[in-house]
């Protein structure tokens, strides 16, 4: 039986929380999916990402941030190589954007060799999205996030 998506923070997690290891955070449902960086469907929309900085046309401010979708990657040298296509992940951005429902978002932190590799950044809103020629020539969706107000 599927999970059903959470929105929101889940039990008593907070802005600044460490995690270990992408594994704790799908065992404490934070953001369920071993790999990829975003939990979602298209119906319902993200509950979690992860702005790992593993896509060349991520961008982040302080006070908000340009999300690459999914797909088009090459998992080795971390350039786009094909276009990113509507999957269920960017319709599932998308469709954040039309509810305006909180996402919560993972970053990757290199603080070696401390045990932990994901700080919670808290809950986060899509407020526009693009499907523009990335830095590598292939067309990519980018989703802005800002902090999320209740």
């Amino acid at each position: 039986m599927p999970t059903l998506p959470t929105f929101g923070h889940l039990s008593l997690a907070q802005p600044g929380d460490l995690f270990a290891s992408r594994v704790e955070l799908s065992l404490r449902g934070q953001h369920r999916p071993r790999q990829a960086g975003v939990c979602a469907t298209a119906q319902e929309g993200a509950e979690s990402i992860i702005l790992a900085d593993q896509y060349e046309d991520d961008e982040v401010h302080e006070d908000y941030f340009w999300y690459a979708g999914h797909g088009g990657r090459d998992p080795k040298t971390g350039h786009q190589v094909a276009d990113q296509t509507l999957t269920y992940r960017n319709q599932g951005l998308i469709r954040s954007q039309e509810t305006g429902r909180p996402i919560r978002v993972f970053r990757r932190i290199d603080v070696a060799p401390a045990p932990w590799q994901f700080r919670y950044e808290g809950l986060w809103r899509v407020v526009e999205h693009e499907y523009v020629v990335g830095k590598s020539g292939f067309r990519v969706y980018r989703f802005r996030l800002e902090p999320w107000v209740k």
